[in-house]
């Protein structure tokens, strides 16, 4: 089964095309960072404009570089939400407006399942069950992964998301947009140590996080200094928040892996990228005996593979989710534990 995947729920145009028996064939991703740039973050009609201009070559690349014609594509899948309503809203248009011209079926799926199986797309999957960590600007998730589309909640944020946490962070350390690479390649030149911010709920009973607290702390710290910090010193306050971040989110996997007795971590999401904490989760897993898998660094952010992917194991399963009906809605907000 041939699918073509769509994402366009934020500032990432991504198009992928996924077979079920010869794995990825091709995708191709636009970032808007060096447009949202500017504005410090993204501007949501701006994000749909340029969406709209990217779409189609796109498609014709990723057409180009998998050889393949309209007629071999056997469904669409398109990310229905959650995410910015105008994004969303390019992304199902054309993904149903394709399906008419081309008389194929199409699916929505949610945004974060993408994230959850994408790891799935690496040369050494995971198997079923695992716990999976979903770290992005959006959300920060522990979550039980049982089989496709069963998903239970294990833990959540109850305030800033994880990548949230980190932009706003930057910004107060007057650091470019995106926020996240840039504090995490500052901390790396600051010294261990030197700064000791708080880790929010590390001890509560629960698995839920709190990263709004954590961003205080880093305004506090600067507030605390008569003169704007020097570089040594921003880079020891941003090694003194990534440690904290870390900490946080090492030990509540650590936590859920023991609460559930599984032994698979799923590590999905922008901030799965981050380095420090791929290297803090790996030496976890070795000390308590669990195994952790990443999805490769290109598809840690938003892109249309992860979209595919889930498309073609959803339809594998319930071929008929995918119909060629064409009027669509979006769902800016979804939780993910009701599909």
């Amino acid at each position: 089964m041939l699918v073509f995947g769509i994402e366009s729920s934020c500032d990432e145009t991504g198009l992928a095309f996924y077979d079920t028996e010869r794995g990825l064939l091709a995708h191709a991703l636009h970032s808007q960072i060096d447009m949202h740039r500017a504005y410090g973050g993204v501007v949501p009609e701006l994000a749909s404009r340029d969406h709209i201009r990217r779409i189609l070559p796109l498609l014709q690349q990723i057409l180009q570089q998998a050889a393949i014609t309209p007629a071999q594509i056997d469904a669409i899948a398109f990310t229905q939400g959650p995410g910015l309503a105008g994004a969303l809203l390019v992304g199902a248009s054309v993904a149903n407006g394709l399906g008419l011209a081309w008389d194929k079926p199409v699916l929505g799926i949610h945004h974060l399942e993408g994230h959850l199986l994408s790891p799935l797309l690496a040369s050494t999957p995971p198997a079923f069950p695992f716990v999976a960590l979903l770290v992005s600007g959006g959300h920060t998730q522990l979550m039980r992964v049982t089989d496709i589309g069963n998903y239970e909640m294990l833990g959540e944020t109850l305030d800033d998301a994880a990548g949230e946490a980190f932009d706003k962070t930057a910004k107060l350390l007057g650091l470019d947009y995106p926020g996240g690479p840039a504090v995490s390649h500052l901390a790396l030149s600051g010294t261990p140590g030197a700064v000791t911010l708080p880790r929010p709920m590390l001890h509560s009973k629960d698995l839920d996080f709190s990263f709004s607290g954590l961003k205080t702390a880093v305004l506090t710290h600067l507030k605390q200094s008569d003169q704007p910090l020097q570089e040594p010193a921003k880079a020891d306050l941003a090694h003194g928040f990534v440690a904290a971040m870390v900490d946080v989110l090492t030990a509540k996997s650590i936590k859920a892996m023991k609460q559930t007795g599984l032994a698979r971590l799923v590590v999905a999401g922008g901030v799965g990228a981050n380095q420090q904490l791929r290297t803090a989760l790996t030496a976890a897993a070795q000390q308590h005996a669990f195994e952790v898998y990443y999805p490769d660094l290109a598809l840690c952010t938003d892109n249309g593979a992860m979209i595919a992917l889930a498309g073609a194991l959803r339809l594998q399963r319930w071929p008929e989710q995918a119909r060629k009906q064409y009027a669509f809605t979006v769902r800016p907000r979804w939780d993910l534990a009701a599909i």
